[in-house]
């Protein structure tokens, strides 16, 4: 005879953050973003929002998980991009390479313990765009890094800790 496991209670909703959480790490989040825009503006190279603006979410709003930490963040980033350049010199720019690309920046980073789901959209941009390698991961790492720095400035504005590791 089997027994039924035991029965687990329903997940249930994050808790409301603090009001004063909750502004700074919006404010914080805005500020890294439109500091991005300025960036790309500057250097005439507009740099990665949507997969950044997904970094930063996870950086401001949930700055325990180990995909927000810097480790993660900008190594992430960075093996994501050379992954997806890795499979464009492979197969060339297009959605077939880039799906793979994508797959593949999730291995990587899982292998590398720097794991950042947002950086397999940077795979994938690589392998649609073709961009240039060197100006791209450079312009890359500055924009990983600036989210962290931002992160580290709003987990001081609101008491919180961030990071919980560095490597």
């Amino acid at each position: 005879m089997t027994t039924a496991p035991p029965a687990t209670a329903p997940a249930k909703a994050p808790a409301r953050p603090r009001l004063r959480v909750l502004l700074a790490s919006t404010a914080v989040s805005v500020t890294a973003l439109l500091l991005l825009v300025a960036v790309g503006a500057v250097l005439h190279e507009p740099l990665l929002i949507p997969p950044l603006a997904a970094s930063m979410a996870l950086v401001a709003g949930a700055p325990d998980l180990p995909l927000a930490q810097p480790r993660s963040v900008v190594g992430g980033q960075l093996l994501s991009a050379l992954t997806g350049f890795a499979v464009l010199a492979v197969t060339g720019p297009g959605l077939w390479g880039a799906a793979v690309a994508g797959g593949l920046a999730l291995g990587v980073m899982a292998a590398a313990r720097t794991p950042h789901s947002p950086a397999a959209a940077t795979a994938v941009i690589v392998t649609l765009q073709n961009p240039p390698f060197w100006p791209f991961l450079a312009l890359l790492a500055l924009a990983a890094l600036l989210l962290v720095a931002t992160g580290l400035a709003g987990a001081r504005a609101t008491g919180r800790r961030y990071p919980a590791y560095w490597l």
